[in-house]
């Protein structure tokens, strides 16, 4: 490639990245999944397009759909709250293993009986199929809220069925007899606990290394976090395990570790997966030849027919038969079914694998995908308000909290936003009753900062400024965030936060007390801004203990500090 060709690439990508992102803006107007229209875009650049660029290279499309899913995957994981998926985690294992089985089962018979596949193709497009797309849901949804439950079952399911459907198509795929069905079953479980068990030990170790290792640039957190996933799926793949487990999980753990920085990985990992995205569908509209799904629309919406109204209920509704879920919420979660890039992306595995009418699979695939997110995608929330489930507007809100760790002052800075339906609100600094060695040394309020005192009340909306010294910055965090969702009372009634408790506190770090250090750490960091300041956080320190509510009140005694 010459550079006049570089720059000519360059331009093109740019432009259509450009209007990949124009589309996101319509996208959310219209209520439709992004992914139709960044097909739409590879298909006008492709044959029959506006362009009519000739693009047939099926391995490329899988090669880069891999990478695409890899990073999707990870988006996923980071964005996946931990608290959520818990409760559902048996559910959501289920359903995307049985699950999917039931699905592959009711949705080849379907293509093998009444659109006349062999029994070979009838698989491939079952387990194609059969993997649903999370961000496709949760796109259509965000504007109606819904229980944790629901979220948490969709979003893992999303998370989790991709690892055997990729082994299932593969086998499928594979030249010669399939396995008989006991031997892919121990084929897949083998590989989903190799995948299982390096995705959960990469992704403690990364947490780990990440708490305790002081970057020296805060842009290089999120490009160490999605490195480690990404090298998850890497060391799975090269243990014959399922890498896309290994990376969903490894994200996962990634995500609610507290990482430092967090909202700055967050982001940048929601623009990789963007990016991802764009790319992918781009390149999968550029490998369709628009004139050649005419002769396979109906047989596609046969096969999407059964695979919605048959298929999938039968799946959620036998694989969650035994977590006793309201029907509604079945229901919901089998409407919910939406398919977006790992079918299609699946569907290069027999092309490239030179499956007799391989090209008919993807062409079948292509169609369903388009036409049946068309019809789900814009009913999700009609049929979510139809079955009146909403999620509580009462409950309270997670605390947005950024850590940046402070490695030669032995501590961390937190940065606390209270969300408009925290607890929180209403509460004052004293009441926070931190453990000691954190104090509250800044809040910013309505665009102006102060220092507070110990009777500040807190508002929604607020910014806090919290010094923590190493040794207690888990137990401040786990405080803040108990208060945030039961209040003052927090840890009395049951509601977290145990870690006020005096007889619990932990040493004081080495040449002092720990609130002391606490304050030495804000002093270093502005000094105006510490609980040290004269007026209001000077009489703080005698009332409130530790300058801003930095004890539960009893060892502030006597701790104030100098300018």
């Amino acid at each position: 490639m010459t550079v006049h060709a570089l720059n000519e690439l360059l331009l093109v990508c740019s432009l259509v990245l450009l209007v990949a992102v124009v589309a996101v803006r319509i996208s959310s107007r219209s209520g439709l999944p992004s992914l139709l229209l960044y097909l739409g875009i590879g298909i006008a650049l492709g044959q029959d397009g506006i362009f009519d660029v000739q693009f047939d290279n099926a391995e490329l499309t899988q090669v880069f759909g891999y990478a695409a899913l890899v990073v999707i995957l990870a988006e996923g994981g980071l964005g996946a709250k931990w608290k959520e998926v818990r409760p559902v985690l048996p559910a959501a294992a289920v359903v995307s293993t049985v699950g999917v089985g039931i699905s592959v089962a009711v949705t080849a018979s379907a293509a093998h009986y009444l659109v006349g596949l062999e029994w070979r193709q009838a698989l491939i497009i079952g387990a194609v199929v059969s993997s649903t797309d999370a961000a496709a849901v949760f796109s259509v949804l965000r504007k109606v809220p819904l229980p944790h439950r629901i979220n948490g079952v969709l979003e893992a399911e999303s998370g989790f069925n991709d690892a055997p459907v990729v082994i299932l198509v593969v086998a499928f795929s594979a030249v010669g007899p399939v396995e008989h069905w006991y031997v892919l079953v121990a084929e897949i479980a083998m590989e989903l606990a190799i995948g299982a068990a390096i995705g959960i030990a990469v992704g403690w170790l990364g947490s780990l290394a990440l708490r305790h290792v002081a970057l020296p640039a805060s842009g290089l957190y999120p490009i160490a976090v999605m490195a480690i996933a990404v090298s998850a799926y890497a060391a799975g793949a090269m243990a014959h395990g399922s890498g896309f487990l290994a990376v969903y999980l490894a994200a996962m753990i990634l995500g609610n570790s507290k990482l430092p920085h967090w909202p700055a990985t967050r982001g940048f990992a929601d623009g990789l997966g963007w990016l991802a995205q764009i790319g992918m569908f781009v390149l999968l509209g550029l490998l369709v030849t628009p004139h050649d799904l005419i002769d396979d629309f109906w047989p596609a919406i046969v096969v999407g027919l059964v695979l919605t109204m048959v298929a999938r209920p039968l799946s959620v509704f036998l694989s969650l038969a035994p977590f006793r879920l309201p029907t509604r919420e079945k229901v919901l979660m089998s409407w919910a079914g939406l398919r977006g890039a790992v079918p299609i992306v699946l569907a290069t595995i027999p092309m490239v694998s030179g499956v007799e009418g391989s090209t008919r699979i993807f062409n079948i695939v292509f169609v369903l995908v388009i036409v049946y997110t068309l019809v789900q995608g814009p009913t999700l929330p009609w049929v979510a308000n139809k079955l009146d489930i909403a999620d509580d507007p009462a409950e309270a809100d997670d605390l947005g909290i950024e850590s940046a760790p402070l490695e030669r002052l032995r501590g961390h800075l937190l940065s606390v936003t209270v969300p408009p339906k925290s607890k929180m609100h209403g509460v004052e600094v004293s009441e926070l009753r931190l453990p000691a060695g954190a104090a509250v040394t800044l809040v910013v309020r309505d665009d102006k900062s102060f220092v507070p005192s110990p009777t500040t009340v807190l508002r929604r909306g607020d910014e806090l400024l919290v010094v923590a010294t190493d040794p207690v910055r888990d137990r401040a965090e786990e405080r803040l965030r108990a208060v945030g969702e039961g209040g003052k009372l927090a840890g009395w009634l049951g509601t977290g936060g145990s870690a006020v408790s005096g007889a619990r506190r932990p040493a004081a770090p080495s040449g002092g007390s720990a609130i002391p250090h606490a304050m030495k750490l804000a002093r270093k960091l502005g000094g105006a801004s510490a609980a040290g300041s004269r007026g209001a956080g000077s009489r703080g320190a005698g009332e409130g203990g530790g300058g801003a509510g930095g004890t539960d009140g009893r060892s502030g005694k006597g701790t104030k500090t100098r300018s």
